[in-house]
């Protein structure tokens, strides 16, 4: 098997995540990190990972990359690695605008290259089959999301944390529309409503969100870092180790046939012949266990699978990227203005504060 030779620009809490998967991958050759701070360079160099300070040091043998670098970054490394005919994975967001994430778009559909958005939830394999079971439940009807973790006070001590655009909408919910299209499909329009009624902080606490898809359902989602439940997607799949698994489902989804529960994947549907209506109880059936496995590790696989010329539904592109911010955006913009928007609505060079 030929490895695919990469490197991954940026090596904060993220960047070394990609390093980790990318170490461990036996699709994968790491060629370089790219580092400018002097300081976690050397000290990742004495682990004996390959650093250079720049993308101009990286060898040329490269051919694709990982940009993990902060968000206001994502454009001008993206692009200077689209523009060497590089593939590559760019974390999420694309970009810090709508324009930016549109150019890099364009210049990767001008290359003939692929580009990725670093939405790694796709990958699980129980985010793989929930798609497919809602076939199961017949035309969607609506989905129910609660997110709702508390984060502790010591988060907070760092001032960032407390300014406009570091609350959970833009930090969290990202994650959740990316998820949401990937299992229900487009999303059309939003109502959003904003609270900071429990920390009192500049930014929301807590944000309700009313969805329309483009299918004819709807949906809505509540998101807090201020209340303390078992419910969200990292306690569901026990994901990230720094927070506490619950196992409990967080995605609840209702079709004209049944129902469905994420990501257990439980199905509630018919019991016997004849019309499903409220007088009749609903049949259940368990959903499929799978091993656990690291999301990260199955994206850069993937994605090597595609650089050597396969193709792939499940990862998120340029395109599904810019339409998780879109409609990321919207909500921010809604909340602000209170009314309904559609992503069209969402000024090319909104940050979302």
């Amino acid at each position: 098997m030929t490895r695919l030779p990469l490197c991954v620009v940026g090596a904060g809490s993220i960047g070394q995540r990609h390093i980790e998967v990318a170490g461990l991958s036996e699709m994968i050759d790491l060629v370089a990190v790219v580092e400018p701070h002097a300081p976690l360079r050397e000290a990742l160099a004495a682990k004996g990972l390959p650093m250079v300070a720049a993308l101009d040091e990286v060898p040329e043998r490269v051919r694709a990359a990982v940009v993990a670098t902060p968000t206001q970054d994502h454009h001008a490394s993206t692009l200077a690695c689209l523009s060497r005919g590089w593939a590559v994975i760019a974390e999420k967001p694309l970009a810090g605008t709508l324009d930016d994430a549109r150019a890099l778009r364009d210049a990767a559909q001008a290359a003939d290259l692929p580009l990725f958005t670093g939405h790694h939830r796709r990958c699980h394999p129980f985010s793989i089959a929930g798609r497919e079971a809602l076939s199961a439940i017949g035309p969607l009807v609506g989905v129910q999301g609660f997110w709702s973790l508390r984060k502790h006070d010591s988060y907070y001590e760092a001032d960032w944390r407390r300014k406009p655009g570091a609350g959970p909408l833009l930090t969290n919910m990202t994650h959740e529309i990316d998820l949401l299209r990937f299992l229900i499909g487009e999303m059309t329009e939003v109502t959003a409503l904003l609270s900071s009624a429990r920390r009192g902080f500049e930014i929301e606490d807590t944000a309700a969100l009313a969805f329309r898809f483009g299918n004819g359902a709807l949906g809505s989602f509540l998101i807090s870092d201020a209340g303390a439940s078992p419910w969200s997607f990292e306690s569901a799949s026990s994901e990230n180790p720094a927070i506490a698994g619950s196992g409990e489902d967080y995605l609840r989804v209702t079709g004209t046939e049944g129902a469905l529960a994420f990501p257990s994947l439980t199905r509630w549907g018919r019991s016997g012949p004849g019309e499903i209506e409220w007088s009749k109880p609903l049949a259940r059936t368990d959903g499929a266990r799978f091993d656990r496995i690291d999301p990260l590790l199955a994206q850069i696989e993937r994605f090597a699978a595609v650089v050597a010329g396969g193709e792939d539904d499940v990862l998120c592109t340029a395109a599904d990227g810019i339409a998780a911010m879109e409609m990321t955006l919207a909500c921010a913009l809604s909340a602000r203005e209170r009314r309904p928007l559609t992503p069209r609505d969402v000024p090319g060079h909104y940050t979302g504060v």
